[in-house]
């Protein structure tokens, strides 16, 4: 591994998120599995771990009520995130996790989006396979079957189902190189 977890980062986000997800308790338990699953990453694909974890706490606080400002989570998530001093990169990774451009253009958000730099990374990959592998209420799950299951609690005429039809392959691309950089990793 190319580092070891910073307690002190990894600690502070996963506070954060409790604190400010207290009020959604399946929002939080959907958190701590994708934290969880993160850690189990950074400890296979190695790079940065202290920023993977850290983002993937952090990933859905835009869901909490008192984030919430466009109503578009990864970008409120990742504002808050900058009102609060967090390094750019977490913010950026909150920002675009799990194909969230494609969403936000639905949403009409794609400029506000821009103060967010898109990383195409293993690391970027990492963070949203650990979300694209983990139900609500921190259920494990394969990758489609999350996907189905999105589309199903928002609904066919949401922004998620608008986007689709570019996000799901962008989705599945994704999961596939996460699955071969395992594979190739032993584990």
């Amino acid at each position: 591994m190319h580092g070891t977890l910073s307690a002190t980062r990894v600690d502070h986000a996963r506070r954060v998120a409790q604190i400010v997800l207290a009020d959604l308790p399946e929002r939080w338990q959907h958190t701590a599995g994708v934290a969880g699953r993160a850690e189990e990453l950074a400890a296979a694909l190695g790079e940065d771990p202290d920023v993977l974890v850290a983002a993937a706490w952090l990933h859905d606080i835009g869901y909490a009520e008192t984030v919430r400002d466009t109503g578009f989570h990864p970008l409120d998530g990742a504002r808050y995130l900058d009102d609060n001093g967090w390094p750019q990169r977490i913010s950026a990774l909150v920002a675009h996790h799990s194909g969230a451009c494609y969403v936000a253009a639905v949403r009409n958000l794609q400029d506000a989006m821009l103060a967010y730099p898109r990383e195409e990374s293993s690391l970027a990959d990492a963070l949203t396979y650990a979300d694209q592998t983990v139900g609500p209420g921190g259920r494990r799950m394969p990758v489609e079957q999350r996907i189905s299951d999105m589309l199903r609690r928002h609904g066919p005429r949401s922004p998620n189902a608008v986007a689709h039809r570019l996000r799901g392959p962008h989705l599945l691309a994704l999961a596939h190189r996460v699955e071969c950089r395992l594979a190739a990793a032993g584990t």
